[in-house]
């Protein structure tokens, strides 16, 4: 029987393929999938680093699986061209289409200009979208940013353990990286359009007056509340009632198994993946409890050395959060033998398992989970929280001067403290031991101040504070960037 060789795909193939990524090369606009979604706040905060043309650095779109990376850079082409650049000087690749492999970025650059009949690298946006799935793929964007010093390079990735690693490794200087989180609970309502439920007011904190939202109907808030733990971290979810009434299969087949399965774990000397598959799932049961490796290794089997790397690989792939404690005084532990672990999603856990019901008993780790998530955004700081031999408090800011308490919060979803003081009795102690004149106290749909012990104490719902978190987060992050 006579053999015939395999034919290797042609290089038209790939310019015709590269058009059909393209259509505003023809079409002058985004295709109208894209178009008509809604772009996230955080948009307003990634297009000022693509038009940047100094520093010349390569923009590293990055987080976890579903939260409209590839979205936002659709956007971002569209704001280009109502700018005025052209059509034709940009251009996008998706790595991660089996037609690409082999190329490399310089050569994908050089196919795109051709498809795109401009020859000139000059002035170009190029945007290679799940840059993981190439080799080395950090030598071979920072070859680019030195050979093109007047083409913009923006790529994204979901392997984001894999992606934060080579991003660090090998883009020193010519890197710029952008996380893009899971939606807050703020992003959650101004998508839905429901960011209205809110009006803003001003809290004198410490001879700062700072914005709060207050609800205008906590019913209806917290109604939506319970829909954002449940089904609110990603964008498609929130906008499907197809999704929403399956969400396990969602999450679980295209987030979770994909990053815990696929997404290079191999990276953090990580071989069992079935292990890790279970030790995260255990993780999210608990999420927002108090664990020791100890506590662990003895739940879950898994050597305790083994235990360090799977949360190390969790942590990068923007699935968990370990927040470490502090004592009575601020002080951190020199030894961690205890420590919380958060999932940065708080919809992750209900995906996994089922919805939860404000009855539930675990309702409450997934407000504290969901507050906690909200924080995350805020690179700039660590919050921390305290335990010691009789009292706990959830969470505790450190002034980065003298590393001393200088905020305390409590995170409750119940409104027993409001009548109660005595429920306080941790956070009055951690109070009046730091000199901590004013604390936080959530609760389900309580909102007034009261002084207890010299303490004032602004007990707020915990819908009020989620949104406030999120919304101040935004306006800081915006200002940063003036």
């Amino acid at each position: 029987m006579q053999r015939t060789s395999l034919k290797t795909i042609s290089t038209e193939l790939v310019i015709d393929r590269l058009r059909f990524e393209n259509p505003w090369w023809t079409a002058r606009k985004i295709d109208e999938d894209f178009a008509t979604k809604k772009p996230r706040p955080y948009f307003t905060l990634f297009q000022p680093l693509v038009e940047a043309a100094e520093p010349r650095r390569a923009v590293v779109l990055m987080g976890p699986r579903r939260v409209g990376k590839t979205v936002l850079m659709n956007h971002s082409i569209q704001d280009l061209i109502s700018d005025g650049v052209s059509a034709r000087k940009i251009c996008f690749v998706n790595i991660e289409n089996p037609i690409y492999n082999g190329l490399g970025l310089e050569q994908l650059f050089t196919l795109s200009r051709q498809a795109a009949s401009d020859d000139d690298p000059n002035g170009w946006y190029v945007y290679f979208d799940e840059i993981q799935y190439l080799k080395d793929w950090a030598v071979h964007l920072k070859v680019l940013v030195e050979s093109y010093p007047r083409t913009k390079f923006i790529v994204s990735g979901s392997a984001s353990a894999a992606l934060k690693m080579e991003s660090v490794e090998s883009g020193a200087g010519r890197f710029t990286d952008f996380l893009l989180p899971p939606l807050t609970f703020q992003e959650y309502l101004y998508l839905l359009g429901l960011d209205d439920q809110l009006t803003l007011s001003r809290l004198d904190w410490s001879g700062y007056a700072v914005s709060f939202y207050s609800a205008i109907n906590i019913s209806e808030l917290n109604a939506h509340f319970v829909e954002y733990l449940n089904f609110g971290g990603y964008p498609e979810v929130i906008l499907s009632d197809l999704i929403k009434s399956n969400p396990s299969r969602y999450i679980r087949g295209d987030i979770v198994d994909k990053v815990l399965l696929r997404d290079l774990p191999s990276l953090y000397g990580i071989s069992n993946v079935q292990e890790l598959n279970s030790f995260f799932t255990m993780l999210a049961y608990n999420t927002a409890q108090e664990v020791s490796y100890e506590s662990l290794s003895k739940s879950s089997g898994v050597d305790k050395n083994q235990l360090r790397k799977y949360l190390e690989y969790l942590e990068s792939a923007f699935l968990v959060k370990i927040v470490h404690r502090v004592d009575n005084n601020g002080k951190r532990f020199r030894r961690t033998n205890s420590f919380k672990v958060f999932l940065t999603n708080p919809s992750l856990r209900s995906a996994l398992f089922s919805p939860l019901d404000v009855t539930d008993d675990m309702f409450g780790s997934l407000v504290e989970t969901a507050i906690y998530s909200q924080w995350m955004h805020r690179e700039w700081i660590t919050p921390y929280y305290a335990n010691w031999r009789n009292g706990e408090v959830d969470m505790v800011g450190l002034s980065k001067k003298t590393q001393k308490p200088i905020w305390a919060l409590e995170i409750k979803w119940t409104n027993t403290p409001a009548r109660d003081a005595r429920k306080l009795k941790s956070l009055m102690t951690f109070c009046k031991l730091n000199k901590i004149k004013k604390a936080i106290v959530t609760t389900i749909d309580v909102e007034m101040q009261s002084e207890i012990d010299g303490v004032q104490i602004h007990f707020v719902p915990s819908a009020s504070y989620a949104y406030t978190v999120g919304m101040n987060t935004l306006e800081q992050k915006t200002a940063l960037l003036s």
